[in-house]
C-alpha cells in the first residue's frame, strides 16, 4: 500500500482541531475526513468517524494494526507541515 496523494485543508478557526486531510491510496481508493488534531501530547490524526445510535462516535475506516496507522500518521503530518509553511490562498 501506498499514499499516492495528499490533500490539506487547513481550519481557520481556533480550536484543536487544525485540517482535514483527504488521502488516495496507490491512486485507486480515496480516504475523506481525516483530522489532524492539536492533542495534549502533540499533534496527531483521527479516522474519519460517524455518530452511533448509542452515542459513541465509530471509525468509518481505520488502519488495522498500529505500524500502518503511524505511516499514514507520519505521512500526513509531514503534509500538514509544508501545507502551514504556504499561504492560504494556494494550499492544497
Amino acid at each position: 500500500m501506498k499514499i499516492t496523494d495528499v490533500r490539506v485543508r487547513k481550519i481557520a478557526k481556533e480550536g484543536k482541531m487544525k485540517a482535514v486531510v483527504s488521502i488516495t491510496i496507490d491512486d485507486e481508493f480515496v480516504v475523506h475526513d481525516i483530522k489532524v488534531i492539536d492533542g495534549e501530547k502533540g499533534l496527531f490524526i483521527a479516522m474519519p468517524s460517524k455518530k452511533a445510535t448509542d452515542g459513541e462516535y465509530r471509525d468509518i475506516a481505520h488502519p488495522i494494526n498500529s505500524s500502518t496507522r503511524e505511516s499514514i500518521q507520519n505521512i500526513i503530518l509531514e503534509a500538514f507541515e509544508k501545507a502551514m509553511d504556504v499561504p492560504d490562498e494556494i494550499a492544497q
